[in-house]
């Protein structure tokens, strides 16, 4: 006899349809709190206006203890039946546009344009909407739900919120599930690891005609990218390798004292992150030697240190896992083809301390992340909130009937 699917069952049920309904019917309110969110600013690094903005509907909607940690994460419970290892659902606060860009919301036909429309006020207002129709009462979950809106997930922010949620207030939890952005296709159950490193030289300068022969450090600097650039790299697992900036020195007639770069590696596998760690640190002592090779005798060196600026953790939750299958097949019950992915999101550090976690987009349409041009389109976004509710109540189960407690995490 053919396996049933556990995600049939659940989106049949009474209290499921009901809050189904709930989502379509406040589509337009869901929106508006889109828009709301998206036009409070918050880089990374500067989230509390907009924390707080959250903190104030965690309270509203009747979520439990809510509260600021130490991170500035805003954190609010749903009790669950049971008095058991939560599941954590999270969305993160900041964007990657800095303090004073313009961050209205106008529209263009079907769309919302602005800054972070989609990544990630979709997210959040998405979480939003889950805590709501997850009211304790007609939808009640077997384990609690905390709902957590993070900081610094973007860029620099170096899943700072994340890291500091999973290694203090979350180090049990039964599971962890990212709203990142719209989509309702993609589940993202590979981490993508990281590893970010400034790159620094320095010497003693001088005019760039009196001084002629102490070594330069921006030559230096140019070296190093030069060689990180013809690195080989591994097919599989896929590994990249980037200088994303470079500079140095005060003036064009001057040798300067200090040239510096910046590298962006990235892979799935933590040896290759390894491996290409000592690559790095091999190419900037390269550079040092060639470039105080050439050095007039009798002048002082260059000095180079590589120091880490980001680490991103890897991992998988296995493809197989209870969790993603439930995503799979909860994907598939809305008609869409799931797509298994891999990518850098908030559920990098719960699947790096050994919890299942996947990311997952909070419904609609949405392209131009990362631009000004950002842009989201709500076509049927209430199917892809009504995916994300099913796939919290599988991985949290509910508290009574004959779907408590479903075992995908």
């Amino acid at each position: 006899m053919p396996h049933r699917s556990p995600v049939i069952d659940l989106w049949a049920s009474e209290p499921i349809a009901r809050a189904r309904a709930k989502l379509r019917a406040r589509d337009a309110d869901i929106v508006a709190s889109q828009i709301t969110v998206s036009e409070i600013e918050a880089p990374t690094g500067d989230e509390r206006r907009r924390g707080a903005w959250v903190a104030e509907r965690f309270r509203a909607i009747g979520l439990r203890d809510v509260r600021i940690d130490g991170a500035d994460n805003v954190i609010g419970r749903r009790d669950g039946a049971a008095d058991v290892a939560p599941v954590v659902i999270c969305a993160h606060l900041d964007t990657v546009f800095p303090r004073g860009t313009p961050v209205r919301v106008r529209r263009s036909g079907p769309r919302l344009v602005g800054p972070g429309i989609g990544d990630n006020g979709r997210g959040l207002a998405a979480m939003l909407a889950l805590a709501d129709v997850i009211d304790g009462t007609r939808v009640r979950t077997h384990a609690p739900v905390d709902f957590v809106a993070t900081v610094g997930e973007e860029g620099t922010g170096d899943l700072r919120g994340a890291k500091h949620l999973f290694d203090h207030t979350a180090v049990d939890a039964r599971a962890a599930i990212a709203l990142d952005g719209a989509g309702d296709e993609r589940i993202v159950h590979r981490a993508l690891g990281s590893r970010r490193f400034r790159i620094t030289f320095r010497g003693p300068g001088g005019h760039s005609w009196t001084a002629f022969g102490v070594p330069n450090a921006v030559h230096a600097a140019a070296l190093a990218a030069a060689k990180l650039a013809r690195l080989p790299r591994p097919a599989a697992p896929r590994t990249t390798l980037s200088v994303g900036r470079i500079g140095g020195g005060i003036a064009v007639n001057a040798i300067p004292e200090e040239g510096w770069l910046e590298v962006d590696l990235r892979s799935t596998s933590v040896a290759i992150l390894d491996r290409y760690e000592r690559e790095i640190h091999a190419a900037a002592r390269a550079a040092s030697d060639e470039e105080n090779g050439r050095r007039a005798r009798g002048t002082p060196p260059l000095a180079e240190s590589v120091t880490r600026i980001g680490m991103r953790p890897g991992g998988d939750t296995d493809a197989a896992h209870p969790l993603v299958a439930f995503a799979v097949d909860t994907t598939r019950l809305i008609g869409r083809e799931p797509e298994l992915a891999t990518a850098s999101t908030d559920a990098n550090v719960p699947i790096s301390r050994g919890i299942p976690a996947i990311a997952i987009g909070a419904g609609g349409r949405g392209g131009d992340a990362h631009t000004p041009a950002e842009w989201f389109d709500n076509t049927d976004g209430h199917t892809g909130l009504a995916r994300a509710l099913a796939i919290v109540i599988g991985a949290a189960g509910f508290a009574t009937g004959p779907l408590a407690a479903l075992p995908v995490a």
